[in-house]
């Protein structure tokens, strides 16, 4: 007896749609609970997932921000981290980190802060900066990689990082002004 042979046909898709099928594709999700998921849930599922992946991978918005110092006005176009995922990432995984960029990690409040370099591939300048936009500590060139406690040394508001070797190069010292929004008298 002559039975016939279904065929699929492969639509093209991109790489990382092709990726999170692998991963977590409709078969796997049935699997995963107990054959409770359907098409209909599918595409949401997958519309989601892909819109998450694309909020860190975009650049966020840019803001100004100024550095008032004895050498002259330094200005910054910053990424702003105010969410606890947007800080517990931070710039990890990048691998460069043009001049005149950086990232603003706001704390809301002011309070003793910590940091460190993990998955941090390049080294950077942190820049502790109390609510009223003072400088209070700055950690030069920290070490890429590095899971060492970076420590504000005091109750900080934000921290800015920026390029390794920044603050030495502009001239930028503890006790200089920082303008920003956030900042109270900016």
């Amino acid at each position: 007896m002559y039975r016939r042979r279904a065929v699929k046909f492969k639509v093209w898709a991109p790489p990382w749609v092709l990726a999170f099928e692998r991963f977590a594709g409709l078969a796997v999700l049935r699997r995963r609970f107990g054959g409770r998921v359907s098409e209909a849930t599918f595409v949401p599922v997958l519309l989601a997932a892909c819109l998450a992946t694309a909020s860190w991978v975009c650049a966020a918005e840019l803001q100004n921000l100024e550095i008032v110092s004895q050498s002259g006005v330094h200005v910054f176009s910053v990424e702003v981290a105010t969410t606890d995922e947007e800080r517990e990432r931070g710039l990890m995984f990048r691998k460069e980190l043009p001049d005149g960029r950086g990232m603003l990690f706001d704390f809301e409040t002011e309070r003793s802060i910590a940091m460190w370099m993990k998955n941090t591939l390049i080294p950077l300048d942190m820049v502790f900066i109390r609510a009223d936009g003072r400088i209070s500590n700055i950690a030069e060139s920290t070490e890429p990689m590095s899971t060492r406690i970076i420590p504000s040394r005091g109750a900080v508001r934000a921290v800015l990082e920026v390029a390794g070797g920044t603050a030495k190069r502009l001239g930028i010292q503890v006790g200089d002004r920082v303008a920003h929004p956030m900042f109270r008298g900016s």
